[in-house]
């Protein structure tokens, strides 16, 4: 969503507010123009399971400096989920 950022590795993961995780690997996706960041959800830092539910509802937001900006999270990769583009 914000093609001029970057993200480098430890910026924080927050969902509702509260910190759940961090950035673990990060880099800049030029297929999806823009950052792209890694994270591993882990049960303690969460309310209750880890669900697909969990991860598809809620308000994620990643913070870079001082700034929270709004960010997706996908169980599927962002880029040919189906890969498709590399059965051609």
């Amino acid at each position: 969503e914000h093609e001029e950022l970057l993200l480098h590795h430890g910026e924080i993961i927050y969902r509702n507010g509260e910190p759940v995780s961090d950035v673990r690997s990060a880099s800049y996706g030029h297929t999806l123009g823009g950052p792209v960041g890694l994270t591993m959800l882990e049960r303690q830092n969460t309310k209750g399971p880890i669900t697909k539910k969990t991860i598809q509802e809620g308000t994620w937001e990643v913070k870079i400096g001082n700034e929270m900006y709004p960010c997706s999270i996908s169980l599927t990769p962002l880029y040919d989920p189906k890969s498709l583009r590399i059965k051609v």
